[in-house]
């Protein structure tokens, strides 16, 4: 497993439970602290674009 994943407001509007998040930057900051927090490491611009296929 690649373990990738996606965050956004696209995909929830809510940061926690009872609480609207104010911008994307909330759930990158999150997801960001949370990967770290398991000892990995998140991707660059351009390992995202080579893991997505995009180059």
């Amino acid at each position: 497993l690649g373990g990738h994943i996606r965050v956004g407001m696209e995909d929830n509007v809510m940061y926690s439970k009872g609480k609207l998040a104010d911008s994307n930057v909330q759930f990158v900051d999150r997801a960001r602290r949370v990967i770290e927090e398991f000892g990995k490491e998140v991707a660059t611009p351009d390992e995202a674009r080579e893991i997505l296929s995009l180059k």
